[in-house]
């Protein structure tokens, strides 16, 4: 007999039970859950248990902060006793790049109604009396921070599914899955079959194996963690309270209380990855052999740092399985390129997370998206480039660095280089310094000579390369420079529903044929979804393209409204074509040498689009870019962009022809306030809120998102994006979440921040409350702890009439 539900869970551990538990929050409970084995035996049952709230990721902070709230609440019901602790954390600092972290994320905290502080040498000794301060130059506290029992909260939340009306599955294996016509899914199981609406896959380590019964793959892979648990310690029998939890990021170690004795994880610098031929068929409630000899480093440190540690000795350890995905970070939303059918697996930090990940899956279940715009998590971040061997070699290198401060211009070396530009080669012989955005080598900027090949880990400006990108701008702005932007997402949408199709997806107006809009697609709420740049081909084709890191987001979400009889066909176009960017002044002079095609505004106007012919190949001219300034962007067939880049670079020699990279862009885009997707546009403010009116028509048809939209305009948008203009130079930018005040009260946060070269100013892009965007109003942004005036601005504050590209 084959049975029906709403959703089916497969996983038993605390993330997979959290889900259950929400799902049947919302309304959803005939669900079920289903595990292999028992409940909590994968990772959960051995974790340290540790729920902090701390994270460098807004989207991760307010999962944990969720996540702790509802632990206090479960842990408050009699019925179901879990033993939560809340004492409190320290985390030490032992270099300035450590404050600075610290200065940020109390900001960011702030935002968000936590109480964090940031303590002084002594001050740190008052919260935790047994450590040593030598060389600590101070520390960061989370007072909600603790730990608890990790296999008492997954019984808890099984226990209250069930009072909801879910149901729990023990000892029933998922042996095969099937997608039906209609968009539900035959789940086959040893013990039975059921047709579930939906298919939640938070099988933890495993739920690579879930993915296989479907011929996919999904990038983890199983590392292990090991802490070790001391002997009784006379100093805490003596207390009456517990100390508080201590991380030693700098040496990569927490210590906590565990009753009268403590436990100390480290974070090895030589990470052990498991199974890369295959999970054995039983390692429920199993652990890997002890492997002290890596951790004898960090258990020195931790003894020197807290000496009671050094005489307790070593009572057990516990060394188990752990999945790491490349960047660290779970995934949490829809499979790509299957309907109704999610992930909510590969938590490294799966305790403190499961709470929050178990509410976001739930509403992207039963509303279409969560409350937080979770892109950071989403299982679409990573799309085919990302191969068992680069999985392996990313997760290890995050698990090194797993405590390393986030500096934002990081970039690290693992499983690279991967996906590569034709001309990537010819480029790092030109001075070029890569980083990755999507999977795709780019360059950063071009170091003339000897010099740095990363930028410099820190917090603060002039980093390497700063002077360089100040020339790349330079030549932009007063000359010609050139780019090459591989990896652009790229479809061909055409038929004769082609039009109709995307007039009701996007909220903007659809361009002319040989004409270029900029273009949004919504979601129900009326946020932001996707940004594409629509290029009208001819009357029943378009050529759309959107950010690098979007190519599995962006064409699920196009075949997501493609009904049956559209008459629309969409072919995928990224691998197929090259980019490179002219831009500045003396660009239509450089392409004008070599093509025949009539430059002029007259025959080839501001966003405007034409095929052109240089070195033999067809290109599409795009009079477009995201830099502000009279300019092209040249779409080449891949096996043509080498010879079109050569003859480039041969008649731009007489110009002053200039490679620029993304530092230089990300500075030239600030000064023009062009927003980026997913770091200024998301799905939680709409375009109204973003200050996008002019690429909205609310005048045309239905699209989603509209309703939303009509009710803004008439009672007025929540915030408002603005550009804002750092009063003083100071040493250092804004970075994403920065706090920004009137006076003593917060009204807004940043999402973007660079060093404008062109106008010698710090720079950011913030929403803020809507009565308090006016032209000119003075506010303060808090950069790395220090409040710093600012004036805000509407408009861009570079060529706000749009006057250079039109040129």
């Amino acid at each position: 007999m084959v049975e029906e539900v709403r959703a089916l869970v497969i996983g038993g551990g605390v993330v997979g039970c959290s889900c259950l538990y929400h799902l049947a929050r919302l309304g959803l409970t005939d669900c079920v859950l289903v595990e292999r084995d028992d409940l909590t035996s994968g990772s959960t049952w051995h974790a340290a248990g540790n729920c902090p709230t701390f994270s460098t990721a807004p989207s991760l902070m307010r999962l944990q902060q969720y996540s702790v709230a509802l632990y206090r609440r479960l842990a408050a019901d009699a019925a179901y006793p879990i033993n939560y602790h809340v004492t409190g954390s320290v985390r030490l600092a032992h270099t300035r790049e450590r404050m600075d972290e610290y200065r940020h994320v109390l900001a960011m905290a702030e935002g968000l109604g936590l109480s964090y502080e940031l303590l002084s040498p002594q001050a740190l000794r008052e919260r935790h009396p047994l450590v040593e301060l030598d060389d600590l130059r101070g520390a960061l506290w989370d007072p909600q921070d603790g730990d608890i029992d990790p296999a008492q909260l997954t019984q808890a939340l099984a226990s209250g599914a069930r009072a909801l009306g879910a149901r729990v599955l023990r000892f029933t294996r998922v042996i095969a899955l099937e997608a039906l016509p209609d968009a539900r899914w035959h789940v086959t199981t040893d013990k039975g079959e059921f047709i579930a609406e939906t298919v939640v896959n938070a099988a933890g380590y495993r739920a690579g194996e879930i993915m296989a019964l479907l011929g996919q793959s999904l990038p983890l892979v199983t590392l292990s963690h090991q802490y070790l648990v001391t002997g009784d310690i006379p100093e805490l029998a003596d207390r009456t309270a517990r100390v508080p939890l201590l991380r030693d990021p700098d040496v990569s170690y927490y210590l906590r209380q565990e009753r009268q004795s403590l436990i100390l994880g480290p974070y090895e610098h030589r990470a052990q990855a498991h199974w890369l031929e295959g999970i054995p068929e039983d390692f429920s409630y199993k652990l890997f052999p002890d492997d002290l000899e890596r951790a004898e480093p960090y258990i020195e440190a931790a003894c020197a740092r807290v000496p009671v540690l050094a005489q307790a000795g070593i009572r057990r350890v516990v060394n188990g399985p752990i999945p790491y995905s490349p960047d660290g970070n779970p995934y949490i939303g829809p499979a790509h390129g299957l309907k109704n059918f999610y992930h909510c697996n590969t938590f490294s930090f799966g305790i403190t997370q499961a709470g929050g990940a178990g509410k976001a899956l739930a509403e992207w279940v039963v509303h279409g998206a969560p409350e937080w715009d979770l892109w950071a998590l989403d299982p679409r971040r990573f799309t085919g480039y990302a191969t068992a061997r680069y999985t392996l070699a990313r997760a290890l290198e995050v698990y090194e660095h797993e405590y390393a401060p986030a500096f934002p211009l990081e970039e690290r070396s693992a499983g690279r280089p991967l996906r590569c530009s034709p001309l990537h080669d010819t480029l790092g012989s030109q001075g070029a310094r890569f980083g990755v955005r999507g999977g795709w080598e780019r360059a950063l900027w071009y170091q003339e000579g000897e010099g740095p090949r990363a930028p410099g880990l820190t917090f603060r400006r002039g980093a390497a390369g700063f002077e360089a990108v100040a020339a790349e701008v330079a030549a932009v702005r007063s000359g010609v420079g050139i780019a090459d932007l591989p990896g652009f997402t790229k479809f061909m949408i055409e038929g004769a529903g082609a039009e109709r199709f995307l007039d009701r997806l996007v909220c903007s107006k659809l361009p002319r044929p040989g004409r270029i809009a900029l273009a949004y697609a919504l979601n129900a709420r009326g946020g932001i979804e996707s940004e594409f740049t629509l290029t009208r081909l001819a009357p029943d084709r378009f050529y759309a393209v959107s950010a690098a890191s979007a190519e599995h987001h962006d064409e699920d979400l196009l075949h997501a409204h493609l009904t049956a009889d559209a008459e629309v066909r969409i072919t995928p176009l990224t691998e197929a074509y090259g980019t490179l960017i002219l831009a500045g002044p003396r660009s239509r002079e450089l392409l004008g040498a070599v093509t025949t095609t009539d430059l002029s505004n007259t025959a080839f106007p501001w966003l405007s689009a034409r095929t052109v012919h240089i070195a033999d190949a067809a290109v599409w001219a795009l009079r477009v870019n995201y830099v502000g300034e009279l300019g092209w962007e040249l779409h080449v067939p891949r096996a043509e962009l080498a010879a079109v880049y050569a003859r480039l670079r041969e008649a731009g020699r007489a110009l002053g022809l200039r490679h620029f990279g993304l530092y230089a862009i990300d500075s030239l885009r600030m000064d023009k306030a062009y927003r980026g997707w997913k770091s200024d546009l998301e799905g939680g403010f709409t375009p109204l809120d973003a200050g996008l009116e002019r690429f909205v028509d609310l005048r045309k048809g239905e699209f989603v998102g509209r309703a939303v939209l009509l009710r803004q305009e008439r009672d007025g948008a929540r915030f408002r994006m603005v550009t804002l203009l750092l009063e003083e130079r100071g040493d250092a930018d804004a970075l994403p979440a920065s706090p920004v005040f009137r006076g003593a009260e917060r009204i807004g946060e940043v999402t973007s921040g660079a060093y404008s070269h062109t106008l010698g100013r710090s720079l950011a892009l913030a929403y803020l409350r809507r009565a308090e965007a006016t032209e000119g109003a003075r506010v303060s942004v808090t950069v790395l702890g220090e409040a710093r005036a600012a004036r805000v601005a509407l408009e861009a504050p570079w060529d706000p009439g749009n006057q250079r590209p039109r040129a």
